[in-house]
């Protein structure tokens, strides 16, 4: 069964926080907020922020930059992961990702059915890697984000997670980089 073991240290993570959306600013960014609050209480490092309009060249780029900047180990966004024709976050996503982690999607429209029932075929959340950094994309609501976080990535993010964590598997993320330049 999963499980916290307090044998082992935790170690902050440093995070990059990504709002989509036409109609966020700093000051309502609600979404954002709730995210960046469970991130700092769960003891990790909020690193960058920004707040990107729905537009694939904007979020594609801002994406790229925080994925090439070695201080940046998880990028989180939240918005613009619905259907309607301003929702392009998962296609932003897919313009940089190297490896989709199909599970994360999956597991948070499973544990969304619970709360919202046949509503949550309406999310395209998704996770993934790109250059040795995780990516996650949440939905908008305040809500989607407390279950994105609350329910699978502060266990994942937590090295102390038992069986196992994506944090322990940081180092390895590129490793198929070192195999080609040791040959």
């Amino acid at each position: 069964m999963a499980r916290i073991d307090e044998s082992r240290p935790f170690i902050p993570v440093n995070i990059a926080v990504l709002t989509v959306s036409d109609t966020r600013s700093t000051a309502n960014d609600t979404s954002g907020d709730t995210l960046v609050a469970r991130i700092e209480a769960a003891g990790h490092h909020l690193v960058a922020r920004a707040i990107e309009k729905d537009d694939v060249a904007d979020i594609t780029r801002r994406l790229r930059d925080w994925i090439a900047d070695p201080h940046v180990d998880v990028v989180i966004s939240t918005g613009g992961t619905g259907v309607t024709g301003r929702d392009v976050t998962p296609e932003a996503f897919e313009q940089v990702l190297e490896k989709r982690i199909e599970g994360f999607g999956e597991l948070f429209r499973m544990l969304s059915w619970q709360k919202i029932g046949t509503s949550t075929m309406q999310s395209r959340a998704l996770g993934g890697v790109a250059g040795g950094t995780y990516l996650f994309a949440l939905p908008g609501s305040p809500g989607a984000v407390k279950d994105g976080w609350d329910d699978i990535l502060v266990w994942q993010l937590d090295n102390r997670h038992r069986p196992c964590s994506l944090v322990e598997l940081m180092p390895r993320l590129q490793e198929h980089l070192r195999t080609k330049v040791a040959e």
